[in-house]
């Protein structure tokens, strides 16, 4: 075969390929007009955190903002990537967020927070094309903010430090000091601090990573299952009874 048949052979095969990426055996999801991504959830109620990871990691496949490479108008791969946005906007698009019922919306965050800490989201083949799609701790550790509630913070505010400062004195200490790093960091002034910032203490990568700042929501969650709200940290100690952790909350707050 000479060059030149080679290379007419090659037009003729992209040729194929663009023709048949116009059928849409799946459904068509480009028929929708594309979105801007900064708008997507802007007047969500959720934190910002976790709005930034919907959107910069989520939005192709979950929203009608989704963008469309140049691989994607080549079929037959266009034609896989056509059914995951359609799958993934039936059944969470995230563009209409603001129209489903605060029912659905507790359930669906649910399940985001689930997923991305089983890490079975965003799917394999998207993140073989999309490598920086993959959720870190920290992304994980904002998505899960979804599913703080307005009780959680209602427990963490209503802590008594007094005993909430005996309870730390009783099972902390093995770890923690106030003024001194131990086995973890010293903790004065920790409370209202991003999480990992504090200086000459060796934090893990998770926490660093996290983005958290500590708050009565983050702490009370973080006190509750340190591994559900930072996948990957180093803390293997929890507080089981909610009314102990509000109460070390209290106690924290007072120290500054």
């Amino acid at each position: 075969m000479t060059r030149n048949t080679k290379l007419i052979a090659v037009l003729i095969g992209l040729g194929v390929a663009v023709s048949l990426s116009y059928i849409h055996p799946f459904g068509n999801p480009r028929a929708v007009p594309v979105l801007p991504h900064e708008s997507l959830l802007r007047d969500a109620d959720m934190p910002e955190q976790a709005r930034q990871v919907l959107v910069s990691k989520c939005a192709d496949c979950h929203s009608d903002t989704t963008h469309w490479p140049l691989y994607a108008r080549l079929a037959p791969g266009s034609w896989l990537i056509d059914r995951d946005v359609v799958m993934g906007r039936e059944h969470l698009n995230l563009s209409y967020w603001l129209d489903l019922s605060q029912d659905r919306r507790d359930m669906l965050s649910t399940e985001i927070v689930q997923q991305a800490q089983k890490g079975a989201m965003p799917l394999p083949q998207y993140r073989t094309l999309h490598w920086n799609a993959k959720l870190t701790s920290a992304d994980v550790a904002a998505l899960s903010l979804l599913t703080a509630s307005s009780e959680d913070t209602d427990l963490a505010l209503s802590g008594d430090p007094s005993r909430g400062k005996s309870i730390f004195e009783r099972r902390c200490t093995g770890c923690h000091a106030i003024d001194t790093d131990h086995e973890g960091p010293r903790l004065r002034g920790a409370f209202g601090s991003r999480a990992g910032t504090k200086a000459d203490f060796r934090y893990s990568e998770a926490l660093t990573q996290s983005s958290l700042d500590w708050t009565d929501v983050n702490l009370e969650r973080w006190l509750r299952d340190p591994d559900a709200i930072v996948p990957g940290n180093a803390m293997d100690f929890s507080v089981p009874k909610t009314k102990d952790r509000a109460d070390v909350i209290a106690y924290l707050k007072t120290i500054k």
